[in-house]
C-alpha cells in the first residue's frame, strides 16, 4: 500500500443551501472521504449565496451537522458587502470564520455580480491580506486580476486554469513576483475540446483504453459543459509543460443530475471528488507525474496557500496496483455520473484515517455525520 498524506480539496461545490438534490455537506464529504479528501474549502455560490455573516452560519450549521470529512467555507464577494451597512458586518470583520473570499470576475448572477473593477477595488484594499482571495477569472480578467494584485501588494489565487495564454501570463507575473498562485482541475488536463472522443496522444494506458465517449453516446453535448469550458490540445499540452508554474490540485467537483445535464439548458459543471487521485496516480504510471507532484500540489501548498492547520494521524493508504474502471454506480455523489465513465485507472483508495479514526475502508464511509471540523473554528 502508498500511504500518503489526506488531501486537500480547495475548490469545491457542495450545492447546499439551496440545491440538495445534487448534493449536501453529508454526500459531498462522503464522496471526499472515498477520494481521499480529507479536508474541502466550499463555494459560496449556493442558493442564497454566502456573502455575509448570516448566510456563513447557515452554510457552516448545515456542515456541523453532517460533513464528514474536515472543511471551511469561502464568503462571496459582492458589489455591496466590502463594507458594512449598518444591518450587516463588513466581509472584512469575519474573514477569519472564512476560508477565504472568493471573487467571480466574469459571469455570475444575483448577489456576486461584479460589473465593473470599481466593484473590485474595497475588495481588495479591505479584505485582510492574511486570508485568500481566490479568483474566478479567464483570459483577460484573468490579467485585470493579477494587475490588481500587483497594485494592492497582496495574494491572489487563480482558480481552474485552463488555457496556454493564461498559464503562461502567471509564469510571467510569478517571476516579476508578483504575488499569484494558481490551481489546475483534471478535466482540464485529461479532456479536450470539442470533444473528448480523441483520446490525448500522451502515454499507452488510460487514454489509449478509452475508445468510447466517457459522456455516453446519444446523451448530447450537455454533459461536456463547464466553466472554463474545455480547451484545445495546445492549451492542454501547454499545461503539462508548465506544471511546475501549476501550485494545486483542485477538482471544481460542481455536481448537477443526469436530467439537468442532459437537458435543453445544461448547467456547467462536472463532479470530481472521487476521480482526482486515480486520475493523477495513472498519470503517475505514465511517467507523466511524480508522487511528490501530488503531495505539493495536493497537500503541502494548499495547505500554504489557504493557511490550513495540520491535521493530526490523518493519512491514506492507496492501491497503486490496483487498475478498475471508474463507474458513477459505484461513487457517493448525489448527482449520478461522471465524466470518466468507463475510463481504466491505476490506483485505488483503500483505507482513510483522519484525526485517528479510520473514516472511510475499502469502499465503506465510517466517519458519521459531524464528525468533520471547521478548520476555521
Amino acid at each position: 500500500m502508498l500511504k500518503l498524506p489526506g488531501f486537500i480539496d480547495p475548490h469545491v461545490h457542495v450545492r447546499e443551501p439551496g440545491q440538495t438534490h445534487k448534493e449536501d455537506w453529508d454526500t459531498v464529504t462522503q464522496a471526499a472521504l472515498a477520494g481521499g479528501v480529507t479536508t474541502i474549502l466550499a463555494m459560496p455560490n449556493t442558493k442564497p449565496p454566502i456573502f455575509d455573516e448570516a448566510t456563513l452560519n447557515l452554510a457552516l450549521t448545515a456542515a456541523k451537522q453532517k460533513a464528514r470529512c474536515d472543511y471551511a467555507q469561502f464568503l462571496g464577494a459582492g458589489p455591496d458587502n466590502a463594507v458594512g451597512d449598518g444591518s450587516r458586518r463588513p466581509l472584512h470583520e469575519i474573514a477569519d470564520k472564512a476560508a477565504g473570499l472568493k471573487m467571480y470576475l466574469d459571469s455570475t448572477f444575483g448577489e456576486l455580480r461584479l460589473d465593473d473593477m470599481t466593484l473590485w477595488m474595497p475588495h481588495f484594499i479591505n479584505f485582510p491580506k492574511s486570508s485568500p482571495i481566490v479568483l474566478h477569472s479567464e483570459s483577460r480578467t484573468m490579467a485585470a486580476g493579477i494587475l490588481f494584485a500587483a497594485i494592492y501588494d497582496r495574494p491572489v489565487h487563480i482558480a481552474h486554469v485552463s488555457l496556454k495564454e493564461e498559464i503562461l501570463l502567471i509564469k510571467a507575473a510569478k517571476e516579476k513576483g508578483i504575488k499569484v498562485t494558481c490551481e489546475v482541475c483534471p478535466h482540464h488536463l485529461f479532456l479536450t475540446s470539442p470533444s473528448p472522443l480523441t483520446p490525448l496522444p500522451q502515454g499507452e494506458g488510460n487514454h489509449a483504453a478509452n475508445p468510447t465517449s466517457p459522456f455516453g453516446r446519444g446523451q448530447g453535448e450537455g454533459r461536456l459543459e463547464v466553466r472554463p469550458r474545455l480547451a484545445t490540445q495546445e492549451d492542454v499540452d501547454t499545461l503539462w509543460a508548465n506544471m511546475d508554474v501549476i501550485d494545486c490540485f483542485a477538482t471544481d467537483h460542481a455536481p448537477h443530475t443526469l436530467e439537468e445535464k442532459d437537458s435543453d439548458n445544461p448547467p456547467p459543471g462536472f463532479p470530481g471528488l472521487e476521480t482526482l487521485l486515480p486520475l493523477l496516480l495513472t498519470a503517475v504510471s505514465e511517467s507523466r507525474l511524480t508522487i511528490d507532484d501530488i503531495i505539493h500540489k495536493s497537500v503541502i501548498n494548499p495547505r500554504k496557500i489557504f493557511h490550513l492547520p495540520e491535521q493530526p494521524e490523518t493519512w491514506i493508504e492507496v492501491d497503486e496496483d490496483s487498475k478498475y474502471e471508474i463507474k458513477a454506480a459505484n461513487q457517493f455523489t448525489r448527482c449520478g455520473w461522471t465524466p470518466f465513465e468507463g475510463w481504466q485507472v491505476k490506483g485505488r483508495v483503500r483505507r482513510v484515517v483522519l484525526r485517528g479514526e479510520v473514516a472511510f475502508d475499502d469502499g465503506k464511509v465510517l466517519a458519521e455525520k459531524g464528525y468533520g471540523r471547521n478548520v476555521r473554528a
